[in-house]
């Protein structure tokens, strides 16, 4: 069965064509720097038994992006599936799936519905994996959509971590709790790493560091703690959210500053972070520019690194101990100056990184830590696509 994995980011689209149940990568591919103008935006396709494919240029929007991947997949010479029929499933990415949903779910009209509902609180994300879905099913109509949620590895959080300390009606009533994002990616790399470690009796600590960033608490292979909460601006500063940041200010920028709740919204999602302090939201970027002497840059990565000490410093003394750290994610993975930067000064809690070890950006799990550490630092790239193949071929 093939199974085409659409995961769309803020502004990038990770996609993969598997065979199932063999797991079997018959494409794959990334489109990224989606809406930055001019012509930043960069187009991968990967068929396994063909040349890659490069394509650099304008993409304004995901609807493009997703045009762009459907014309070379059925392309006579470089594509990889020759008649629509053979594409059974395709596997959706949904950040946001409040507390109508705890497992995958085959797509349908109230399932729409409630991904749309959920907008206000994933305004970088839920729009464009309808946008995905609704394309989707535009060019596929015989196949089965499926959606897998990044809140669902979140809900074996206990009520001492989801609950906020307001009134009991609007926790009640209203939803309104931690749930929890990236839940696909820390899933895989908690899992893998403790395969690799070879107990689940671990407590770890993943970082999922891309565009958008957030740390989870994992013991015992469940989820007890998370650094996003209601909506996926909490927690990390970000490519352009503004990560933790006093709820008065919110009330200030509207009650004495004139900003409509449209205009916040885009502030704290879209305008802030990495990009609202420097210009610049990818860590590419950061790291060049800073290199280059410009102070800015070199501000804004030290305070990303000093976000995500206090996280892990936080999730060790929730747990009582840390076995290993994860980087995962774009940044997580390829990004050399963050990994150094977080782990310094690390040493009371036992995460000592090995500057040799951490000068690479391995494509399978790689330790990086010094000889004897206390605390594992594992690198794992993450691998949301395949969860997601996974837990679609089990609902179809």
């Amino acid at each position: 069965m093939n199974i085409l994995i659409i995961n769309s980011g803020s502004s990038s689209i990770k996609y993969q064509l598997i065979e199932m149940p063999l797991e079997k990568v018959v494409c794959e591919g990334l489109i990224e720097r989606i809406g930055v103008g001019q012509d930043n935006s960069n187009f991968v396709y990967k068929p396994i038994n063909g040349d890659e494919i490069t394509i650099q240029g304008a993409i304004a929007d995901h609807k493009e992006g997703l045009s762009l991947l459907v014309s070379h997949l059925f392309d006579e010479k470089v594509g990889v599936i020759a008649e629509k029929e053979d594409l059974k499933v395709i596997g959706h990415r949904v950040v946001h799936g409040g507390s109508a949903f705890n497992k995958a779910e085959i797509v349908t009209p109230e399932v729409k519905a409630e991904i749309k509902e959920l907008f206000s609180l994933a305004p970088l994300h839920n729009p464009a994996h309808l946008l995905g879905i609704e394309v989707c099913e535009d060019l596929f109509p015989q196949a089965k959509q499926v959606v897998v949620f990044d809140t669902v590895f979140h809900q074996t959080m206990p009520a001492k971590a989801y609950k906020y300390a307001l009134p009991k009606k609007l926790a009640e009533e209203k939803k309104i709790r931690v749930y929890g994002f990236h839940g696909t990616s820390h899933k895989y790399v908690s899992e893998k790493a403790n395969e690799f470690l070879g107990t689940t009796t671990t407590k770890l600590v993943t970082l999922h560091i891309g565009n958008g960033a957030s740390v989870s608490a994992v013991q015992n292979g469940l989820c007890v703690d998370h650094s996003m909460g209601f909506s996926p601006t909490t927690g990390l500063a970000m490519g352009t959210r503004t990560g933790d940041i006093d709820p008065a200010v919110i009330v200030h920028l509207v009650k004495n500053l004139g900003y409509s709740g449209q205009e916040v919204s885009d502030l704290i999602n879209k305008q802030s972070g990495m990009l609202g302090m420097t210009g610049y939201s990818d860590f590419r970027d950061l790291v060049n520019q800073s290199k280059s002497g410009n102070k800015e840059c070199t501000e804004a990565l030290e305070l990303y690194a000093y976000r995500v000490k206090k996280y892990i410093g936080a999730y060790a003394a929730a747990m009582n101990g840390l076995d290993a750290i994860v980087f995962t994610a774009g940044a997580g993975e390829n990004c050399i100056e963050i990994r150094d930067l977080v782990c310094k000064d690390l040493e009371y809690l036992g995460i000592e990184i090995d500057k040799d070890l951490n000068n690479q950006r391995p494509k399978q799990l790689t330790e990086i830590q010094v000889k004897n550490a206390k605390v594992k630092i594992f690198i794992i790239p993450t691998n949301e696509e395949l969860e997601i193949a996974k837990q679609s071929f089990n609902l179809v």
